[in-house]
């Protein structure tokens, strides 16, 4: 009997999660809905023993057997030979070479264009390798190699370095594999990849600059409270004028002052905000509301469920294309999809489609999806579900650049904004504190005139 690892819901909100063996999904999903528990997810787990954690190499796992073998006589009289300076500098920068994004989209394109030429994978890596420069980047692609030489999937492998590869593109790699379209998966993580690498460099190039000069007018404002204010209350005083600086100016800076006398208690405020923060979303009820906030939030939020519902629906396509029904379709392609707010979704629709309702009404009732793909996929079901999806996927892909087009709009404005009472405000407090000096009215008053 079929063993099933399931993740449910009680009345009271609580999180379960079991092992069980069940005769079938559906039976199991009937047993925990007679038990009052909500089903959030059903996986089978498979029946081979279990692999060795993610953090360890694959190609050292057979190290002892090779010391096993190794001819140690013959090693320990073997004179060493001492390393030439240039070899030390290239050994000790190999051990330093950090792996970048763009190493991964360079081995991505490559692998591409040599899947199109109907290399192997085992073909295509071996050639990629001897052209890889990163020392640290080629030991992975070796292990990725070992591994399909082993007869495993290379989306495998790359879980044990998801500090290298993102969790998006692996997944990506894994629907490819699993459905059999690994060339569509390359060419859609290549282009995940260009599209991540372009909006990160416009975001920087908005931001960036904005942000220096944000700091830049934070400084000036607390040094001139610190420095210029209390010189020009000097020269107030010392003269005797009945001149006063601006009530905004004496306020920030007594404010300035108690900050820095008592810095712990902002200190500790800020950091019990922060751990707190951490700890909520860290929960199943916190990680869930911080990743709707994800999709409602100002600015990004429309942005980032767009691209997280189109990147399923290409999912999707690929897997209804090669054949695949709808339950397995959606069941193989939520592993691109990391926000739980849209696993839940997922996993809901996988549900109707066990008990026979709408696979897409979950999606038109959680308010996000617009209703133009909800009624699309509709449309998809009563005539052809993948030509309708492909239809879909070109739509959202125009509906995407118009929001990036509409967020590189307003970005600036924002930016400008915050900027501009930043300093609006230096003005009032330093400013204008100088000027009343620069005008010298406060000598007609210290001489009684």
């Amino acid at each position: 009997m079929p063993t099933y690892m399931y993740k449910a819901m009680t009345q009271k909100g609580v999180v379960v999660k079991n092992k069980v063996e069940s005769s079938s999904k559906q039976h199991l999903l009937m047993a925990l809905k007679n038990n009052n528990l909500v089903p959030i997810s059903i996986e089978q787990l498979a029946y081979k023993s279990k692999r060795t954690p993610k953090n360890q190499k694959r190609n050292i796992t057979d190290i002892h057997e090779l010391i096993k073998n190794v001819n140690t006589t013959q090693v320990s009289t073997d004179k060493k030979r001492s390393l030439s300076t240039k070899e030390k500098i290239n050994l000790y920068l190999a051990k330093t070479e950090k792996i970048t994004q763009r190493d991964i989209v360079v081995f991505t394109q490559n692998f591409y264009l040599l899947k199109k030429a109907n290399f192997n994978n085992i073909h295509a890596l071996n050639t990629i390798i001897e052209s890889t420069e990163n020392v640290s980047f080629r030991g992975i692609l070796e292990d990725i190699l070992a591994g399909v030489e082993a007869g495993e999937n290379m989306y495998t492998t790359m879980e044990y370095y998801s500090n290298v590869f993102p969790y998006i593109y692996i997944n990506m790699i894994k629907v490819g594999e699993l459905s059999g379209s690994l060339t569509n998966s390359l060419e859609q993580a290549v282009k995940y990849l260009d599209e991540t690498a372009a909006l990160n460099k416009k975001l920087k190039a908005i931001l960036i600059p904005n942000i220096i000069q944000f700091v830049l007018l934070l400084v000036m404002l607390v040094v001139g409270t610190l420095f210029a204010i209390p010189a020009i209350q000097s020269v107030f005083e010392s003269l005797g004028t009945d001149e006063k600086l601006p009530a905004i100016t004496l306020w920030f800076s007594d404010f300035i002052n108690a900050a820095i006398k008592y810095w712990y208690l902002p200190v500790l405020f800020i950091v019990a905000v922060v751990v707190g923060i951490l700890f909520y979303i860290n929960t199943p009820k916190g990680k869930y509301n911080f990743h709707y906030f994800k999709y409602k939030m100002p600015i990004f939020g429309e942005l980032i469920f767009a691209i997280d519902f189109s990147r399923l629906m290409k999912a999707m396509l690929l897997n209804l294309k090669n054949g695949m029904r709808i339950q397995e379709a959606i069941e193989v392609s939520k592993n691109v999809i990391q926000n739980y707010v849209m696993l839940s979704i997922i996993e809901t629709s996988i549900n109707n489609i066990l008990i026979g309702s709408s696979w897409i009404e979950p999606f038109e009732k959680s308010g996000l999806a617009k209703p133009m793909e909800t009624e699309m996929l509709q449309i998809g079901m009563q005539t052809d579900l993948t030509e309708m999806i492909e239809k879909l996927v070109e739509y959202m892909e125009i509906d995407i650049d118009n929001i990036m087009t509409k967020i590189m709009k307003a970005l600036p404005q924002i930016v400008y904004a915050i900027v501009g009472i930043v300093l609006i405000f230096f003005v009032l407090v330093v400013l204008v504190p100088c000027v009343q000096v620069y005008m010298g009215n406060f000598l007609f008053s210290a001489y009684g005139v």
